[in-house]
């Protein structure tokens, strides 16, 4: 049985620690622990189940903390994810997820805060002084099951008509583990597919499907019932780890474990989120300048 988990350092951990066609190094700022992993090869990406590409695993205290416009982890997030994307160019920013299920509030949570400037231009832009504003827009596509479309196609979409340069989700995501939920970040330049953390897989959200580059950002916020039994039990056997995942799936019922406070975390976490990506959208601007705005 494969231990369910959207990290990719956590896969690389399941594996081990050296793997041909796997980079990773690590580095310290302030209270945040920084891990880039770079999968290069095919083999790599097989064995790890997760596309080649950048992933930045940014690990700090909970997110229970009131977080502040003067954080100093917001410009350190902010640089990380705009090295990923292009210089110039119209952003489109997705929040994934479902506003109404808590521990799935974290992307429509975050985009409620990014600034969204596609709109304001010529000589309005001009007499206001924010002609130097990068083009943002902002949705947040709801979930397959309230809207009947998939939320790949709904991208897509708007992609074709709006026409921007990179794409970026926000989405909940899982972990094999309680310690990493609502304490660890992951930023990527692969893309995602939603609802792969709980098991509900839809159609992939990467270059490939829109044709646009897409980093793909999100915080854990749950952990598989089976898969968290198996990792508190250090479980190594394969059929021990069968036989503990259909004990605690009675009737094949799949569940996740979330913790008490995960309001508090997708409140905060999306905060943080979305600082920093105002933070890397709007360079040309000060973070306070930025929050007088949203």
């Amino acid at each position: 049985m494969q231990m369910r988990t959207d990290l990719a350092i956590e896969a690389k951990e399941l594996v081990g620690d050296e793997i041909p066609g796997v980079e990773q190094k690590e580095e310290k700022e302030g209270d945040m622990k920084i891990t880039v992993t770079k999968i290069t090869g095919e083999g790599a990406a097989r064995l790890l189940n997760k596309s080649k590409g950048t992933y930045v695993t940014i690990e700090l205290p909970s997110l229970s903390d009131n977080i502040k416009h003067t954080d100093k982890r917001v410009p350190k997030i902010g640089k990380i994810i705009k090295e990923l994307l292009p210089v110039n160019g119209l952003i489109l920013v997705v929040g994934l997820g479902n506003r109404n299920i808590t521990p799935d509030s974290l992307g429509p949570e975050t985009a409620e805060k990014v600034l969204a400037t596609r709109h304001i231009s010529g000589e309005i832009a001009k007499s206001t002084g924010l002609d130097q504003l990068r083009p943002v827009a902002v949705i947040k596509t709801g979930v397959t099951g309230e809207t009947g479309i998939e939320t790949a196609e709904m991208i897509l979409s708007i992609v074709k008509r709006i026409k921007p340069t990179a794409v970026i989700t926000i989405d909940a995501l899982a972990s094999k583990s309680l310690s990493r939920l609502g304490c660890t970040i992951q930023i990527t330049d692969t893309g995602i597919s939603p609802g792969a953390g709980v098991g509900n897989s839809r159609a992939a959200i990467n270059y490939d499907t829109l044709g646009v580059p897409v980093v793909a950002i999100g915080i854990p916020t749950v952990v598989d019932a089976a898969t968290l039994a198996i990792d508190i039990m250090n479980v190594k056997s394969e059929v021990q780890a069968c036989e503990i995942a259909k004990e605690v799936t009675p009737k094949g019922n799949k569940m996740v474990v979330t913790p008490g406070e995960i309001d508090l975390l997708c409140s905060r976490g999306a905060k943080l989120l979305a600082l920093g990506l105002n933070c890397a959208l709007q360079d040309k601007f000060s973070l306070e300048e930025i929050m007088e705005f949203v």
